[in-house]
């Protein structure tokens, strides 16, 4: 298995070392992740579930948020909403936070109705290693540390956030242990009380009432309606292969898909593996994708036959706080789960030491304007966990953390596999582009004449530094060989 943190991986190396599922094992990360990655994940978060069982069954559990506001007269509210600029060594990205960013979160009922589904042992044995580690502390990482310190202006917002995460006069350093008494708590009491712990009785209560006297739109009503839903994932062909995705409402697996359409026909293989007239076009892809994006077209069904031509033409002639965990046991089994706090909203549910997510302020969840939808839909997301199936069953399973680079980082790792033969970490490992609507960012390590050829097209600014902004893959080839991203500092176990 592959995730971002090395203690995540362990947990849930021990779960499978125990007799657990490929199931059971992303489920128990999940819940280790929430404490090893705050900067990335919580409880109070969002995510997906793709799951591939040893009968070929595949089910995407959608445990997204939801939009809040169930009881109120929101048209008589000014939510609480607090623009946080974060500043990566390369670039801005502007976030909303406060108690108005706050979405209906879905991430420990997801993690719970999976367990449920598909799981094989007591909840007691699956949420343990999480509950050890929150009790007993993991000594932050470098990159945990750098995350929480990009993030220093959310997560040191209000007194509970301080006295629940290392906010103080000196920023995060490496090897400091991170501790969540509240967290081991809260978990500790989870199998005895469900749900229900967070959805319903006094935590909901005092969620409420915290809620309505800062300005926040999430109700009881709404934790109480919140509800998993499973799907049908969205299917992809490419190449001899057949991705599997995130289907919509979410848009992260449509684009990707898309961008996967582009490029079929094309022989990547004749061009050179990361030469200019490669990442040329790859480049042109998330170009062009992001081009008709903003013309309303999101997935490849939408592509007229002209439309698909024009769109190949163009791209020959050009020539973001998320965690992932993969999971492949010797059954067969595949879990490919993606989840995501945002950046963290500052609001920590009293007691539980449970930062609740700012889903509400992200902009590209959002093309419609903050605030519009009504109560009770839910939110889509870039977010977008693969598993790649061939003539003899699953290869790949893979996603990524990263905002908007989530999908360009996965269209690049997956055709650095798949079009090139790529060894799996060094596919992960490869340097990176991301088109942001007005230039093209490039990690370093790219050759002097890729990158004058790349500037032939579009203004490139090209990084310093290898960074988290380009994403965090995680991946497994089932039987063979796992990735963990560098950027994310994460971690590979192999169980025997």
């Amino acid at each position: 298995m592959a995730t971002g943190h090395p203690a995540v991986s362990a947990a849930g190396a021990r779960v499978l070392r125990a007799g657990g599922n490929a199931f059971d094992a992303a489920v128990a990360a999940g819940f280790a992740s929430a404490v090893a990655e705050p900067a990335l994940t919580s409880l109070g978060g969002g995510g997906f579930l793709l799951a591939r069982t040893a009968e070929s069954e595949s089910v995407l559990f959608d445990f997204f948020v939801d939009t809040p506001g169930r009881g109120l007269d929101l048209a008589r509210l000014e939510p609480h909403f607090l623009p946080v600029t974060v500043h990566f060594p390369g670039s801005e990205q502007i976030f909303n936070v406060g108690l108005g960013s706050v979405a209906v979160p879905g991430t420990l009922k997801g993690l719970l109705h999976v367990h449920g589904r598909l799981g094989r042992l007591s909840l007691e044995a699956v949420v343990e290693p999480a509950v050890t580690l929150a009790r007993e502390g993991v000594p932050l990482t470098g990159k945990q540390a750098y995350f929480l310190s990009l993030l220093d202006p959310i997560f040191s917002l209000t007194p509970r956030s301080r006295a629940t995460f290392p906010c103080n006069d000196r920023p995060p350093v490496e090897g400091q242990e991170l501790r969540n008494p509240d967290l081991a708590r809260f978990l500790e009491q989870l199998p005895r009380g469900g749900a229900a712990s967070l959805y319903g009785g006094p935590l909901a209560e005092a969620v409420d009432r915290e809620m309505r006297e800062g300005d926040g739109v999430l109700t009881r009503h709404d934790l109480a309606a919140y509800e998993v839903i499973e799907r049908d994932p969205l299917e992809q062909p490419y190449r001899e292969f057949r991705v599997l995705t995130n289907p919509p409402p979410s848009f992260g697996g449509s684009l990707l898909a898309l961008s996967l359409e582009l490029l079929t026909g094309v022989e990547l293989r004749e061009l050179g593996f990361q030469s200019g007239e490669h990442l040329t076009l790859i480049a042109a892809v998330q170009a062009e994708v992001e081009k008709l994006r903003e013309a309303g077209v999101m997935e490849p069904r939408q592509l007229t036959p002209g439309g698909r031509g024009g769109a190949r033409q163009r791209i020959r002639v050009a020539g973001g706080g998320t965690t992932h965990i993969a999971v492949a046991d010797a059954e067969g089994n595949v879990a490919s789960m993606t989840n995501s706090d945002g950046e963290g909203s500052g609001y920590v549910v009293p007691d539980t030491g449970i930062m609740l997510n700012n889903m509400l302020g992200e902009d590209d969840l959002h093309p419609d304007g903050f605030h519009a939808s009504a109560p009770g839909e839910r939110v889509a997301s870039m977010m977008s966990p693969c598993i790649v199936a061939g003539e003899d069953g699953v290869v790949l399973a893979l996603g990524s953390g990263g905002s908007k680079r989530i999908r360009s980082a996965i269209l690049q790792v997956l055709s650095h596999v798949l079009d090139f033969g790529v060894p799996l970490q060094e596919a992960v490992d490869a340097p990176r582009l991301h088109w942001d609507g007005e230039r093209l960012h490039a990690e370093p390590g790219l050759a002097s004449e890729t990158l004058r050829t790349l500037r032939r097209r579009w203004p490139v600014h090209t990084w310093t530094q290898r960074d988290v902004y380009f994403g965090g893959v995680q991946a497994v080839a089932p039987s063979r060989d796992g990735a963990s991203d560098p950027r994310r500092g994460g971690g590979v176990e192999r169980v025997e």
